[in-house]
């Protein structure tokens, strides 16, 4: 079993490389964002509060990714292993994760970073936000709210996976193609 922490800031390609690895490694792929899209299209109670911080660029709290993220782990029981995307956002829910993945006898393997510069971050997500219909990516200002929450939150986990051994970092810049052959690379050592 292989468990992967897909990493990276928003706009970097953590989904569309997921779901060209989770087919190739038989995974599950678990998206924090998915996740929180049907809640909030079906105006669940905890849908309407992530909606809340997200449309305000902010992340939504540990405790209630935490607990939603569980229910999806649960949901796939006999898995292979799990490419988490968008999760975990700050070391409290990479513990939590820890814990509760260690209780069922399993670990993270690896979290692998796409790295990619902030203006080029941008200019994807205004890209991306011509056709999702996403507020938090039509907006400049939310956008770069949204990486000095990642960069304050979010970035610390580096450190906390270097010291397990567990942080590769990976250029998240050219085509998918490329970025997914690094990946691989990184996935076949884990």
């Amino acid at each position: 079993m292989k468990n992967i922490v897909l990493f990276g800031p928003p706009g970097s390609g953590k989904g569309t490389q997921a779901e060209v690895l989770k087919d190739e490694y038989n995974l599950v792929h678990i998206s924090t964002g998915d996740v929180f899209r049907y809640n909030i299209k079906n105006k669940t109670p905890l849908g309407n509060l992530a909606k809340s911080y997200m449309n305000d660029g902010n992340l939504v709290p540990d405790q209630v990714t935490i607990d939603m993220l569980k229910a999806e782990v649960e949901k796939n029981k006999k898995a292979n292993g799990f490419i988490f995307d968008g999760f975990p956002r700050t070391v409290s829910q990479a513990k939590a994760l820890d814990a509760f993945l260690q209780e069922k006898g399993k670990t993270i393997n690896g979290m692998i970073a796409l790295e990619v510069a902030e203006d080029l971050l941008v200019e994807r997500l205004l890209n991306r936000g011509l056709t999702s219909g996403r507020p938090d990516d039509q907006d400049v200002s939310k956008i770069r709210n949204r990486f000095d929450e990642y960069q304050t939150k979010t970035a610390v986990l580096q450190d906390y996976y270097e010291q397990q051994n567990k942080y590769f970092g990976v250029d998240g810049v050219g085509s998918i193609e490329d970025i997914t052959n690094r990946l691989r690379a990184v996935i076949n050592k884990l």
